[in-house]
């Protein structure tokens, strides 16, 4: 009687070590897939309403911009990536690289490309004030980052 009750209380303990051992697991293999996901790129801060009136001034469209974070230590090279809009407006990155631990905006209007800004060169807004949707695509059409905001529902224009 004592024998058989013994075994299962080992059974019992082996099987609970076991579930254990299984859960420590998981864990570990999902961040081993997330050190291969490098080079990590996001869409970091988005300002969709530019201050003060929508005038569609250069100064005002360049107050409305998306920014990209490369949150990777290494540089990665954005040429061929896209950034869009829900309504299909594109911008094309060009011969674009961003340094490992930087970020870079986007800004609407026209202007000087640099380091730290890049310009879409357009004399209308992009990104809907209210309600949009920011998508940004690698060089193969794979979206890296999504950024939405506003409800889905009622869909304004300036």
């Amino acid at each position: 009687m004592s024998a058989s009750s013994t075994a299962r209380r080992i059974t019992a303990t082996v099987l609970a070590a076991g579930s254990v051992v299984c859960l420590v697991a998981l864990p570990a293999s999902a961040h081993d897939d997330d050190r291969h996901r490098t080079p990590r790129v996001e869409i970091s801060a988005v300002q969709a309403d530019s201050p003060g009136r929508d005038n569609r001034s250069n100064r005002s469209l360049n107050a409305e911009w998306v920014e990209i974070t490369n949150n990777s230590r290494h540089t990665v090279d954005l040429d061929g990536w896209t950034l869009k809009d829900e309504d299909g407006h594109r911008y094309r990155f060009n011969d674009v690289r961003l340094a490992g631990r930087a970020t870079i905006r986007i800004h609407t209007g026209e202007g000087r490309d640099s380091r730290t800004d890049l310009y879409q060169d357009r004399r209308d807004y992009v990104w809907d004030n209210h309600s949009d949707t920011a998508t940004l695509r690698d060089d193969r059409g794979r979206i890296v980052d999504t950024e939405s905001w506003g409800g889905r529902r009622h869909h304004h224009h300036h």
